[in-house]
């Protein structure tokens, strides 16, 4: 919707494409998702997940089970700012 159809606008895509940056990948990733987001799905998280192990990149990936794209509700807040607090201060 923001980049119009890909018919019109084929080098956009490719370019806002991460699946294609996965081999440029430098240090450490944490992939986190919610499996209800209906922004960002699901299928294109396990596409570039496919892409990393393709290129033997490691990576760390949490998902949050019907969780939308905010990532919120009941203690996944919590949840998930301790999961990046955790992964910052073992990793950087």
């Amino acid at each position: 919707r923001y980049m119009n159809l890909l018919s019109e606008n084929k080098a956009g895509y490719d370019a806002a494409n991460v699946n294609n940056y996965a081999a440029l990948l430098k240090g450490k990733l944490l992939l986190v998702h919610g499996s209800g987001d209906d922004n960002v799905h699901p299928q294109n998280t396990l596409q570039f997940v496919n892409e990393l192990i393709a290129k033997n990149k490691p990576f760390d990936m949490m998902i949050y089970p019907n969780r939308n794209h905010r990532i919120s509700g009941g203690n996944t807040s919590l949840h998930l700012f301790s999961k990046f607090t955790e992964y910052f201060l073992s990793n950087l």
